[in-house]
């Protein structure tokens, strides 16, 4: 098996703060297991996504657009390779992603009316 992210070193490593990966937003871990968990079943090799990940961040690097989010690279590596292979077609990502970018900010641990959130141990 190829090397696991966490042992990624150079321009593709991840965020880190006293050795512990680093996530601003939930949604940046949700993004890096997804990358790991789909690896780990096989869905892609490690030297693929990594490739991929080098790739967006040596685009961005090039012509800079926006402010730096290296879980935005991630994000978008793991596309690259799904879409890349098969797994699913651009035209499933886009459609996804507007639909996920068109929920309210929050959405995910916002609690209902009864207090309960959703399945976070309430």
């Amino acid at each position: 098996m190829s090397p696991a992210p966490l042992a990624v070193d150079g321009p593709a490593a991840p965020p880190r703060a006293n050795g512990e990966l680093l996530f601003s937003a939930p949604w940046e871990s949700r993004a890096f297991g997804m990358a790991v968990t789909l690896h780990d079943t096989g869905a892609f090799g490690w030297a693929t996504f990594q490739a991929a990940l080098i790739a967006r961040i040596a685009a961005w690097e090039a012509a800079p657009a926006g402010s730096w989010s290296y879980y935005e690279h991630w994000l978008g590596a793991l596309e690259d390779v799904l879409a890349g292979d098969g797994t699913v077609t651009t035209t499933e990502l886009d459609a996804r992603s507007a639909t996920l970018a068109a929920r309210p900010a929050g959405h995910d641990h916002r609690d209902d009316e009864t207090g309960h959130g959703h399945g976070h141990g309430h």
